[in-house]
């Protein structure tokens, strides 16, 4: 997949495509669809397909002191766009430059002379331009006068009949319902991020733990979860079952929260490597204890809860890239 950051002197093997839009956070099944859709096009068209979408979000711009709330940063969100076999990401910078395009202004300047787009498709509900001015209806409109097409998707209904939705999944994930969020996203939601340098608490403890640094992620329900924990393996990745905690060990006083890891019988070492933390069950809130043996046997028995739980599923049925086999198993 090609990588383009710019919509001035777009080399043009990046030109003509048939693109995306949206903020695209979480790459869920609904979002699949639009994607689905521009290559399903660019095919039919023989054009190359592309997605454009935005980073950092245009809300952590606008609103910089809000909580991290993003189901996938950029860089995970740059990865599930390769899986959908699109041939041109255009990951534009949102600044205070581009937040002060217009709406008329974006799709002559973005999207007509700087990517030379030949279709567009776009969510029913994609907003675009200064204000949030733009709307699909104004894009068909433009689209028209500068001489390229408009497909707009419906809203895709999701498992109880209502349109799939980044923010249910939110809520979701922020009430420890994480089969429910990996229904809608078609896979299980990952936390990924470089594995830190800790306290090494863990290890004293007897369960050594990968401490993963969650950047811009949201963060779900506070406290312990049956993980897939993947490390990166040239194009592939090594899945291990996992238990981890996601909290701010209140037994330490802990500050801030924290993602910690424990992968079952591996002793290999993962400082400074990427870790993508799979969630496949919420296993129980965060908890104070009394002292060290008592951390020591509850960790021991959620970790047999999450072995019997891994050992019933496959990691490539929860954690494939989009398109794959993945959430049925949940």
């Amino acid at each position: 997949m090609q990588l383009v950051r710019t919509y001035t002197d777009v080399p043009e093997t990046a030109r003509g495509a048939v693109v995306a839009l949206g903020n695209f956070d979480g790459v869920h099944l609904g979002h699949q669809a639009v994607i689905g859709e521009a290559r399903r096009l660019a095919g039919q068209f023989g054009a190359p397909s592309g997605v454009i979408t935005f980073a950092p979000h245009p809300r952590r711009f606008f609103r910089p002191d809000d909580p991290p709330f993003e189901l996938t940063p950029a860089h995970a969100k740059q990865r599930l766009v390769a899986g959908l076999d699109i041939d041109i990401l255009y990951l534009m910078a949102f600044d205070a430059d581009f937040a002060a395009i217009s709406a008329e202004g974006f799709v002559q300047s973005v999207l007509a002379d700087g990517l030379g787009a030949r279709h567009l498709v776009a969510g029913y509900d994609f907003v675009f331009g200064q204000g949030r001015a733009g709307n699909v209806e104004q894009l068909r409109v433009l689209g028209e006068r500068l001489g390229f097409g408009v497909t707009v998707i419906e809203p895709v209904a999701g498992p109880n009949g209502a349109a799939y939705s980044s923010t249910v999944i939110r809520e979701h994930l922020r009430a420890g319902r994480v089969r429910q969020a990996a229904a809608l996203l078609g896979r299980a939601w990952e936390i990924e991020g470089v594995v830190m340098t800790g306290e090494k608490r863990g290890r004293q403890i007897g369960f050594p733990t990968a401490n993963v640094d969650p950047g811009d992620h949201m963060m779900p329900s506070l406290g312990v979860y049956a993980v897939w924990a993947g490390i990166p393996a040239g194009d592939a990745t090594d899945w291990r079952p996992a238990v981890a905690n996601i909290g701010r060990r209140p037994t330490f006083q802990g500050d801030g929260i924290t993602v910690e890891a424990h992968l079952f019988d591996f002793d290999g070492d993962l400082y400074g490597k990427m870790l993508r933390v799979a969630l496949v069950e919420f296993l129980r809130p965060e908890m104070k204890f009394d002292g060290i043996e008592a951390i020591r046997a509850q960790i021991g028995k959620d970790g047999a809860r999450a072995r019997a739980i891994l050992g019933a599923l496959a990691p490539d049925d929860l954690c494939a890239a989009p398109g794959g086999a993945r959430a049925a198993a949940l």
